[in-house]
């Protein structure tokens, strides 16, 4: 019966940003969420161990305020979880975050499969899923949309540009999930309360191995903007070349 970790991200809902009079985006008011891409690692993971038996764990890095995403992660059907949190651990790096589950996953939790989402829904920079497994030293397949297990070896498909590929590959493993795996579940009032019983295990800065520090900073976030020329072209080859020169103007072409 293997023991299945999701990872999942509590990131800003993009629905409630908007943009300042300055052109900075007004983060004052904004909701958070678990990543969207993390929702399928969640429930893919819950479906395996439904199917399989075994133990459903979630885990996130995060600062002491995304405690709330704990319980939105457990409703979701894992058994217990993992946070690993400090006031720093904020605008990390994905490396850094690979780094610090690599820490506790590997010294604090037994593991069969870990499920990460392809990218979080707010860098989507699909660095820790790879960075975790060569971390821990066991093999990292992305891009999955199946898993199966059997004789303790995961067979997945995998989508890449040219098809469907099947890959095996012994457990422990990791594997990186796309949207097409699965449909997540929708949480029920029953599914919420259940959640304020499930095991939470907190792990902070001072039971990690490293002194992770943060190594970038967010200084200013702005809204992308758009600006018309607004050149008028008429109809007919005769305007084509004045189209021509406007492109070669702007930089457009060379």
């Amino acid at each position: 019966m293997p023991n299945i970790i999701s990872c999942f991200k509590w990131v800003i809902d993009e629905a409630y940003i908007r943009p300042g009079s300055s052109g900075q985006l007004d983060l004052e008011s904004v909701d958070y969420k678990i990543s969207d891409y993390d929702r399928y690692a969640i429930e893919e993971a819950v479906r395996i161990k439904e199917q399989y038996g075994g133990d459903a764990i979630a885990a996130t890095v995060g600062s002491p305020e995304a405690a709330i995403s704990i319980k939105n992660a457990l409703s979701r059907g894992p058994d217990k979880a993992y946070f690993i949190n400090a006031e720093s651990f904020v605008d990390l790096e994905p490396s850094q975050t690979a780094a610090i589950l690599a820490d506790v996953i590997g010294s604090k939790i037994e593991y069969d499969l870990i499920i990460c989402g392809e990218g979080s829904s707010d860098l989507y920079a699909r660095q820790v899923g790879p960075r975790l497994a060569d971390k821990l030293g066991i093999p990292c397949i992305c891009f999955a949309q199946k898993i199966e297990i059997k004789d303790n070896q995961i067979i997945v498909e995998r989508k890449v540009e040219d098809g469907i590929e099947v890959i095996t590959a012994p457990m422990p493993a990791l594997v990186t999930v796309l949207p097409e795996i699965n449909s997540p579940r929708v949480p029920g009032l029953k599914d919420t309360l259940a959640a304020s019983k499930k095991p939470v295990i907190n792990v902070g800065k001072e039971d990690l191995s490293g002194d992770y520090q943060p190594k970038i900073k967010t200084t200013e976030i702005k809204a992308a903007s758009m600006k018309r020329s607004c050149v008028k072209f008429k109809d007919g080859a005769e305007d084509i070349s004045g189209f021509i020169q406007a492109l070669l103007k702007a930089g457009v072409i060379k």
